[in-house]
């Protein structure tokens, strides 16, 4: 399988697309501005404490306070607790934990009332972003995760992954972790670090307490909360260092400084495999990958497979449903049992791609097309497990219930990613008055004069849709993109991005700026 990595800057952030053999598996979105994302650390103060929750509200600056529940405060809370109370006091005079005494774990079915007070100071963790109406959702159970391995403060336990099978290879992790673990630190081993040598989980851990010595020099000089003390970092290096395997062949960045930073991060923490990363000079990579169009594809309410069948996807408040539809599907079946099974097992791949790609988490229930045979029910089963083996949110899928719907719990922690594919009317521009389409071209024109009378601007390139270029280029030595260039003397470069709409377009100067006239 080949899996392709594209980063592509834009003026509002960075959109990166993973693809295996071109076909698109997650999206993500970077805003310029990103805060109070899933791993950053702040340094709050407790707004409320509601016994009949068991929970807290707690100020980190975002508009709505964010939630603590006492489940996420941790075993080590008190530990943590006493460890920032020093840190803001001046009282520690060092990050490392290696004479600071433990206080003994909390009590698992306690309440957060013996724990917590009003107006107090805590260490917080964003576990969840904002989801809707909803602050973010928090946890005191500090994690710093890194390549290889995740350090835990205040724990002396070392787990590993489910998916190391091998006792041996446990064994060994265990060991030689075990030896080089810092006092009062513990490890997650993660899956990637399986048959890896010394050195490198060494380093790796190495990253890792280094963050933590930023993290306590950040806290002491944090002044009154709302603070953030540390940043996960950027979501593409995030990206790269959870999900970056063997079977990668490529990166493709359309920004050189992006490119230089991903080189750097590539080089920290899988060394040798920088060469992958290829830098590509245009101005939107998702329109040359053709990911535009696979995007309008997969996010509408109907979503087409292939061979005819067709999803319907409709999102609640509670849910998000999926309706599952043979449509004018043509296949080899024999009977109507066939084909419901042949339709369901081909949408039941496509439903684990999309779950992953619009990050769709909470409950999620499918209707399959009803089957009587109990032995394709567990075949359809089994065959949503197997799709769905890959993706790293974790999940939980039940067997068909005796209507023929599935019910799935994905994880979900930040909103699920709305890419509204409908257009405005490309006459109206959904004002619902309709403008005289001759008079599009006027309105370019126009701005050009008037970029070309300021006199600022010799070159410039022109964004516009693909139907609106071919209507510019038409007649090449007589074309009005001839023309243009001859009337205002301005070197004029022509692009079609399939992303815009009919009838928009945009200006950028040589340098990449958008020209506002």
């Amino acid at each position: 399988m080949n899996v392709e990595l594209v980063i592509n800057k834009t003026d509002k952030g960075t959109e990166i697309a993973l693809m295996h053999d071109r076909v698109l598996v997650e999206l993500h979105k970077e805003k310029a501005n990103l805060s109070y994302a899933v791993g950053d650390l702040y340094l709050g103060k407790v707004r409320k404490v509601l016994p009949s929750l068991n929970a807290a509200f707690v100020d980190v600056g975002y508009e709505r306070d964010a939630f603590l529940h006492y489940l996420d405060l941790g075993p080590q809370f008190a530990s943590m607790k006493m460890y920032t109370k020093r840190v803001l006091t001046g009282k520690q005079s060092a990050p490392e934990l290696d004479d600071f005494k433990k206080l003994p774990d909390i009590n698992k079915g306690g309440k957060i009332k013996d724990q917590i007070a009003s107006s107090q100071q805590l260490l917080v963790q964003v576990a969840k972003e904002p989801i809707s109406a909803k602050g973010p959702r928090l946890t005191t159970e500090i994690t710093l995760p890194g390549r290889y391995i995740v350090l835990v403060p205040f724990s002396n336990k070392i787990s590993l992954s489910q998916r190391i099978s091998s006792e041996e290879e446990r064994t060994r992790l265990k060991r030689l972790l075990q030896s080089i673990r810092p006092p009062n630190f513990g490890i997650i081993v993660r899956t990637v670090a399986e048959n890896r040598g010394a050195a490198e989980l060494h380093q790796d851990l190495q990253d890792q307490v280094k963050r933590w010595e930023e993290l306590y020099n950040n806290l002491k000089t944090a002044g009154n909360p709302p603070t953030r003390v540390l940043g996960e970092i950027a979501r593409t290096n995030a990206l790269l260092r959870d999900i970056l395997t063997p079977e990668f062949s490529s990166i493709y960045v359309n920004d050189e400084a992006m490119t230089s930073e991903v080189k750097d991060f590539l080089t920290s923490i899988a060394p040798g495999k920088e060469g992958m990363v290829k830098y590509m000079k245009a101005k939107d990579l998702f329109d040359t990958f053709h990911i535009h169009k696979q995007i309008k594809a997969s996010f509408g309410k109907q979503v087409n497979l292939r061979s005819g069948a067709y999803l319907i996807i409709e999102h609640t408040e509670a849910m998000h449903v999926i309706d599952v539809n043979s449509g004018g599907r043509k296949g080899g079946a024999k009977n109507q049992e066939d084909n419901a099974l042949q339709t369901n097992l081909e949408c039941a791949k496509e439903i684990a791609r999309i779950l992953r790609l619009r990050d769709m988490g909470g409950i999620i229930c499918i209707d399959f097309i009803d089957m009587n045979d109990r032995g394709n029910q567990r075949k359809l089963h089994e065959a949503l497990k197997e799709a769905m083996s890959t993706d790293k949110a974790k999940h939980n899928i039940l067997a068909p219930s005796r209507f023929g719907v599935v019910e799935i719990t994905r994880q979900r922690v930040r909103e699920v990613t709305n890419i509204i594919t409908a257009e405005k009317c490309p006459s109206c521009n959904g004002k619902g008055i309709v403008e005289a389409p001759i008079l599009f071209s006027d309105n370019m024109e126009n701005q050009l004069r008037f970029i070309a009378e300021e006199g600022k601007v010799k070159e410039l390139s022109m964004i516009v849709h693909p139907m609106v270029e071919a209507y510019l280029r038409k007649g090449w030595l007589n074309s009005i993109l001839r023309k243009w260039r001859r009337q205002f003397k301005i070197k004029i470069h022509l692009e079609a991005n399939s992303s815009l709409q009919f009838l928009e377009y945009h200006l950028y100067d040589k340098g990449g700026d958008e020209i506002v006239t």
